[in-house]
């Protein structure tokens, strides 16, 4: 969840760190800190550690006119597991002797004992946290082993259980950073001056150089300005660096003058969606081609069940995906939350494909969840945004949505190009093992192809949508009601509600309103009906019709040209016709409009809504 960014080279190092920092704020903003090694004349070198609770522009604050004279930093933006958040918790943490500093992300699960070790050996560890503890064990197995400090961090390591992404510095070796990982991500920055870059994620390291080194589980690395990058694993053995390009552009990374990240990437949806399906829909053969499913076409074909893995807005992507799969292909499908699959002793077979889907491809859960299915035998299939992120090296196979960084916390972009993806699949599957009649198949992946359009023009209804949300910004409830492929939708409408507007809401299938949710009906609570023609369209307005009876106020999101639920409404918003297998795509994008404008209007911090963070990379 936390954010990790490092620097050694010759150039100054703070503006570098400070700026990788306000890239990775997404990951966490409940305190950040550097630390920087500064010559002290002819009394060595000197640790300086800066850090504050709140966002990246309180540290600034806190450091003021202060100047550096440092070519290596370290720097961190945490969200907090262990211990509040304020000034003492914030990283880096030292070791007593101040010669040692690290950044932490990931849960040291045997800290207690760690911490008990270390204070009957007379350590005074001044945090709540759990990282504060690698400080002092890395300090004192270099001291009392007389090791360097690549063995050190190695050796401590040894004695750690739990997941860690760390980056080391130690004043007594200003040319040098030592980085290591398990089970959180980490990914080394090659530069052309010689300089490395060591960061969560690739955000900071694209402004500086296009070649990286994703660090692999278990994996230490020494990054010296004398002897270059070295990898080593903890068990001591050495590892080849594989430098690989990054494909980001630094504007991807800028809000292109929007006011919100989450704003431009609600309106990148007609170019994400198009771009998830490039290369994969070929209309004039009437194909779709995902190399990651042909290539293992025997594991699909002979699949006598699908398993889906995911955890928050890719878990309703994956209840979607499930009516897919199952109209499509006929392949029984079950979702799952990753976070309780791997706890219930879950009933595997050979013959299962499970499909891990997850925005960052770090999420934890379901990397542990992927973990359990493969030990079971099972194929995985990862779904994923973040080229070169754990789950798709840890899948059989995969494919990327190729949506583009997402920074806004509360996912949009990332859920339409899942399903656009699944869809993709579930079709390709469908037909290729002649359960899809191809007459059906050649008509979905025609308006598969064009949905991005459609999605543009529901877009141009954005001031629509924000007058509506005028109406229920004061709001302290919502409902969302949904049938078939829209139940996932209302789920995912009111998950964003409430991420960043912090107004309690709830998705539920239309038709179970009347097993208790109908008693909260009255003339303040908003009650948001997603009701385009479908199979169900009959049914779900006679469920309008109930709410219309006890007063409640109505938003439906219709069919264009539709009338009888228009009738009943209070607000109306259309979206284009399309087959009803299709429609989450569209009846999705005014849901994330209006939550975004409500938030606004409520002055909520929209991309870094309180509490959240965009990767959860521990449990």
């Amino acid at each position: 969840m936390c954010g990790i960014v490092a620097y050694i080279g010759p150039e100054p190092a703070l503006p570098i760190v400070i700026n990788g920092l306000k890239r990775l704020e997404y990951r966490g903003y409940d305190s950040s800190g550097i630390a920087l090694i500064e010559s002290d004349g002819n009394r060595g070198n000197k640790l300086v550690i800066r850090k504050k609770k709140g966002k990246v522009s309180d540290l600034l604050d806190h450091i003021g006119e202060e100047v550096f004279k440092s070519s290596v930093a370290i720097g961190h933006t945490r969200w907090a597991t262990h211990g509040p958040p304020n000034d003492i918790n914030a990283h880096p943490h030292r070791a007593e002797s101040n010669r040692i500093a690290l950044v932490h992300n990931g849960i040291i699960e045997n800290y207690t004992t760690i911490k008990e070790t270390l204070h009957n050996r007379g350590h005074a560890l001044l945090s709540d946290t759990d990282s504060e503890v690698l400080a002092h064990l890395i300090e004192e197995v270099m001291t009392n082993g007389d090791l360097s400090l690549f063995e050190a961090v190695r050796t401590a390591l040894n004695q750690v259980v739990g997941a860690y992404a760390i980056v080391v510095i130690d004043k007594d070796n200003p040319t040098k950073l030592i980085a290591a990982r398990r089970s959180s991500p980490l990914v080394i920055g090659l530069g052309e001056d010689g300089s490395y870059y060591a960061a969560s994620d690739a955000t900071p390291i694209v402004p500086y150089t296009k070649n990286v080194v994703y660090l692999k589980d278990e994996e230490i690395a020494s990054l010296e300005l004398d002897n270059g990058l070295r990898i080593r694993t903890i068990s001591n053995l050495k590892i080849t660096p594989q430098v690989q390009a990054l494909e980001l552009e630094i504007e991807s990374l800028e809000k292109g003058g929007y006011e919100h990240f989450m704003l431009k990437e609600i309106f990148e949806q007609p170019k994400s969606i198009r771009d998830s399906l490039r290369g994969r829909i070929d209309l004039k053969k009437g194909e779709i081609r995902i190399t990651g499913v042909d290539d293992n076409w025997e594991k699909w074909d002979n699949a006598s069940r699908i398993i889906i893995l995911a955890c928050g807005t890719s878990w309703h992507a994956g209840l979607v995906a499930e009516y897919l799969f199952e109209d499509f292909t006929r392949i029984p499908v079950e979702v799952e939350y990753a976070s309780e699959f791997r706890y219930r002793n879950p009933i595997i077979r050979e013959d299962d494909i499970v499909i891990a889907i997850s925005q960052s491809g770090e999420t934890a859960d379901t990397l542990a969840a992927i973990k359990t299915a493969k030990d079971a035998g099972a194929h995985v299939f990862s779904l994923c945004n973040v080229v070169g992120s754990s789950i798709p090296r840890e899948s059989h196979s995969g494919a990327y949505t190729h949506a583009g960084p997402e920074i806004g916390v509360a996912s949009t972009k990332a859920f339409t190009t899942q399903i656009a993806v699944l869809t993709a699949i579930a079709l390709h599957v469908g037909v290729k093992k002649g359960r899809l009649p191809r007459e059906r198949f050649l008509r979905l992946i025609t308006e598969l192809n064009g949905i991005p359009e459609l999605v543009d023009s529901v877009l141009k209804q954005a001031d629509i949508i924000y007058s509506v949300a005028d109406e229920f910004a004061e709001s302290t409830n919502a409902l969302y009601l949904g049938r078939g492929y829209q139940f996932p939708v209302a789920l995912e409408g009111a998950l964003k509600l409430k991420e960043i507007s912090y107004i309690h809401a709830e998705g539920y299938p239309a038709a179970e309103m009347k097993h208790g949710p109908i008693a909260l009906i009255d003339e303040s609570l908003p009650v948001i009906f997603i009701a385009p023609k479908d199979d169900v369209y009959e049914k779900v307005v006679s469920n309008i019709q109930e709410v219309k009876a006890r007063g409640g106020r109505l938003v439906v999101v219709v069919t264009e040209g539709d009338n009888e639920a228009t009738a009943l409404a209070d607000y109306v918003i259309s979206v284009p016709k399309c087959d009803p297998s299709l429609s989450p795509l569209l009846t999705s994008i005014p849901l994330q409009l209006l939550s975004y404008k409500i938030a606004v209007l409520r002055g909520c911090n929209v991309d870094q809504p309180r509490n959240l963070a965009k990767s959860v990379t521990v449990e």
